[in-house]
């Protein structure tokens, strides 16, 4: 069942520790088939050195195991009420890189200080709010919910990431590959905020204008970054 999305979520996965973002087994990537509305998900616990296709774990939109041997991710549930949440996502990645998770420790938003990171997120990087005592009984599922009322965007692709507070990383994309380069992106632009601010108590966020070039030329209707797509949208 789902062997390609299986396929590609072992690569998402291992690109995480390829790129330096995950110590152990800290982290985790997911897709959906929209179709099916089945997820596919990396098991629980499970190091990136001995994972192979059939470990990944196909649940419901609610979290519920379809197929698989192992257990799925402990954050299965935060997983699943971002895809209940919005239909636009097509893989989720989890994360505790340092430099990102450091703003979500200081329940702090990351702040789009320059161009590199208006390429990608169009405005800060929010961070959520801490869960209550009481949420805390359904944790994972309470994280999720929580991201999904920080964003609040109609077009959730506009800031793939949100750090959800006290905690870490959360980033998506169209698919599993791109989601672990939205988050491979937000440790990138976090480590050169925590450095901006350590240079200059000053640092002001980038002008708007600036922002809207940067982000514009990249997305978007006008965008001209890069090679143009064919009609079956491949790079030519």
């Amino acid at each position: 069942m789902l062997e390609q999305l299986k396929n590609e979520v072992l690569a998402a996965n291992l690109e995480l520790k390829k790129n330096g973002l995950v110590l152990f087994t800290w982290g985790n990537v997911s897709a959906i088939d929209r179709a099916s509305g089945l997820i596919v998900i990396k098991p629980s616990g499970v190091s990136y050195e001995e994972m192979k296709p059939q470990d990944m774990v196909v649940v419901d939109m609610y979290g519920k195991v379809v197929e698989g041997t192992l257990r799925p991710s402990s954050d299965t549930p935060t997983h699943a009420a971002l895809y209940r949440a919005f239909p636009q996502l097509g893989g989720i990645v989890h994360t505790h890189s340092t430099f990102a998770t450091a703003f979500a420790q200081a329940c702090r938003a990351i702040p789009a200080y320059g161009t590199t990171h208006a390429d990608y997120f169009y405005g800060d990087i929010p961070c959520t709010r801490s869960l209550t005592g009481e949420e805390m009984a359904d944790y994972e599922a309470n994280t999720g919910k929580v991201i999904a009322e920080t964003v609040k965007r109609e077009d959730v692709l506009a800031v793939p990431a949100c750090l959800a507070a006290n905690h870490g990383v959360f980033a998506w994309g169209k698919t599993a590959a791109e989601a672990v380069y939205h988050a491979t992106v937000v440790e990138e632009v976090a480590k050169m905020a925590y450095l901006t601010e350590g240079l200059s108590r000053e640092a002001r966020k980038l002008p708007q204008h600036i922002a809207d070039k940067h982000y514009f030329r990249k997305h978007g209707k006008d965008a001209y970054y890069g090679q143009p797509s064919s009609p079956d949208g491949d790079k030519k």
